[in-house]
């Protein structure tokens, strides 16, 4: 089973790898790029949300910083289009993530209900900083970004193609590590029961402070990514109330808290969308459409896909060597006469005792 997942997981990697080649049509390769995007976000959210059981509504304040920053360097240092913002992208996440250092010292003071309402303020608090700060953010004009003059409209979408690979790539590495490592396994301890953990010396505070820093380093790089492939940013746009839901929908439909949750997630909803978007966007139905899809996954599967699917395929497993074990001793179950049916007529379908 190993080495069929090593190998399921190359097959994967050289697919992703691939695609912009055997898929060039720039509609189709503009869908895969925001797809790629979202999972990152998505992963990056789970990485605090989904290990600690923080549920944080909030995080597109920092793809919001992530998007400002890399457009405000571009515009004050003079930086040409082409590859060099994409130097950029890191230093867009750092700054996201010193900014969440504070504000998630701030949050994590709080628990439960009362920490989403925290989150979500943190957010409109930047949208509005957003419009006033003229003088930063240019209000609502907004800012514009370089342009790569120099790639063809077939080439354009190729680099932040693998560049937001990249970033999922990254943002996976990190999930994995987190995932088995002490460390993770204290943030498990903290989402099952926080005082607990607590109690048996799981420094509680520092590492739900680690994981929101980390999860704001990743939305940060995406959002920069993004910015850089709109070309130009505006508040209602940057700071996206919808991207909150949407990062935590994917997340919950892939299963929260496991490392492939989120992308699968991302790889269903956001296509979707985008196909919804194209195809209905003038009179809104892609809403409904987008919505219902969700409510009658999360109804047939309300674990989320992957947790589902792992469940059902271990019950198939331990019924399927149970039926094996009883073969090979040759032995079966006594059954009950059915009502109306004689103890005699039973007996003579060869029960062994």
């Amino acid at each position: 089973m190993k080495i069929l997942k090593t190998v399921g997981l190359l097959v994967l990697l050289l697919i992703a790898l691939a695609f912009p080649l055997l898929f060039p049509n720039p509609a189709v390769t503009t869908i895969a790029v925001f797809t790629l995007m979202f999972a990152a976000a998505a992963t990056g959210w789970n990485i605090f949300s989904g290990y600690t059981g923080y549920i944080a509504l909030g995080h597109a304040a920092y793809f919001g910083l992530g998007a400002y920053a890399i457009a405000i360097m571009c515009q004050d240092w003079h930086i040409p289009g082409g590859y060099i913002p994409f130097l950029l992208v890191p230093v867009a996440g750092l700054v996201a993530a010193l900014f969440a250092i504070p504000l998630g010292w701030i949050a994590l003071r709080v628990r439960r209900h009362t920490f989403v309402v925290i989150t979500i303020a943190m957010f409109f608090i930047f949208q509005l900083l957003a419009f006033n700060l003229t003088g930063l953010t240019n209000g609502s004009i907004g800012l514009s970004l370089p342009i790569p003059t120099d790639w063809s409209g077939d080439f354009f979408n190729t680099p932040f193609y693998y560049v937001s690979l990249a970033i999922l790539l990254l943002a996976i590495a990190i999930s994995w590590w987190v995932r088995h490592s002490k460390y993770g396994l204290g943030l498990l301890a903290i989402r099952d029961d926080e005082d607990r953990a607590l109690g048996l010396g799981v420094k509680t505070e520092p590492s739900k402070l680690a994981a929101f820093v980390i999860s704001a380093l990743i939305v940060g790089m995406v959002g920069a990514t993004w910015a850089y492939f709109i070309e130009s940013i505006y508040p209602p746009s940057a700071f996206d109330a919808t991207f909150d839901v949407a990062i935590a929908l994917m997340a919950f439909l892939g299963g929260l808290g496991t490392i492939a949750g989120p992308i699968l997630g991302a790889l269903i909803l956001e296509p979707a969308q985008q196909y919804f978007t194209l195809q209905f966007s003038q009179n809104g139905y892609y809403l409904l459409f987008y919505g219902a899809l969700f409510l009658v996954i999360i109804l047939l599967l309300p674990r989320g896909v992957i947790p589902t699917l792992s469940e059902r395929w271990a019950k198939y497993q331990a019924t399927r060597l149970e039926k094996q074990h009883e073969g090979e001793n040759g032995t079966t179950t006594t059954t009950l006469p059915k009502p109306g049916e004689s103890a005699d007529a039973t007996r003579k379908e060869g029960i062994n005792l």
